[in-house]
């Protein structure tokens, strides 16, 4: 079954930073051949920008809600988008 494509801007709010939380996001995106990528904002919360499959990104936003042992996920505000292809992996940015 082919999953549809599409893109995801996703807010990640909490304890998010300095916890191992952006390595966290990248491996996870990596198991599920996921492209985009990951960032720490000034506001203290993180961002993913996500392309993929509409299944496997539902599943990776999942994920992305535990995070890793020492993080504390609050909110995650996501927003759909259309996929346009524009990535060919998943960095962290700096």
């Amino acid at each position: 079954m082919a999953d549809e494509l599409v893109s995801a801007h996703l807010l990640i709010s909490g304890m998010v930073q300095g916890v191992g939380y952006r390595w966290f996001v990248m491996r996870k995106a990596n198991e599920y051949d996921l492209k985009g990528y990951v960032r720490n904002l000034y506001t203290d919360d993180v961002e993913v920008e996500v392309e993929g499959g509409k299944g496997l990104i539902t599943e990776f936003i999942k994920d992305l809600r535990s995070g890793p042992r020492s993080a504390h996920v609050t909110d995650i505000k996501i927003q759909w988008g259309d996929y346009r292809g524009k990535y060919k992996n998943f960095d962290i940015k700096f």
